[in-house]
């Protein structure tokens, strides 16, 4: 059966419009693709966030957007030299840097928080 066709969108919810395109579009340099009068839909290379602002939206706990880059350590220190702040989790063992290795030595994820709390990573396998 083939894919569906189109271009991906991931759902952000936040809950502060401005701030979100703020942080999204200034700190981590996506650009802004189009808005509406639900949301905003930035560019993410080839696929499409969709951020919609929510009364009273509290962010869970779990990763829900990532990017997959081909040298973590770079995008780790670039996105830190914009102000970023990176997850470090209690008995993880995460080097200087926020970065987790996997027990398979290749696998190395990070996290940080946008200004609503959601969750968003930075993988390298």
């Amino acid at each position: 059966m083939p894919a569906i066709s189109g271009t991906p969108v991931a759902f952000i919810h936040v809950g502060d419009r401005q701030r979100a395109l703020a942080f999204y579009g200034e700190t981590l340099g996506l650009t802004l693709h189009s808005s509406d009068g639900f949301g905003d839909f930035l560019a993410a290379e080839g696929a499409l966030i969709r951020l919609t602002a929510l009364p009273d939206f509290k962010a869970g706990a779990h990763p829900v957007f990532g990017w997959h880059v081909p040298d973590i350590a770079a995008a780790v220190r670039t996105l830190r030299e914009r102000g970023v702040v990176f997850t470090i989790y209690e008995g993880f063992g995460q080097d200087e840097l926020g970065i987790w290795t996997a027990p398979d030595g290749v696998a190395k994820v990070a996290w940080f928080a946008d200004p609503d709390g959601n969750v968003l990573s930075l993988s390298q396998a």
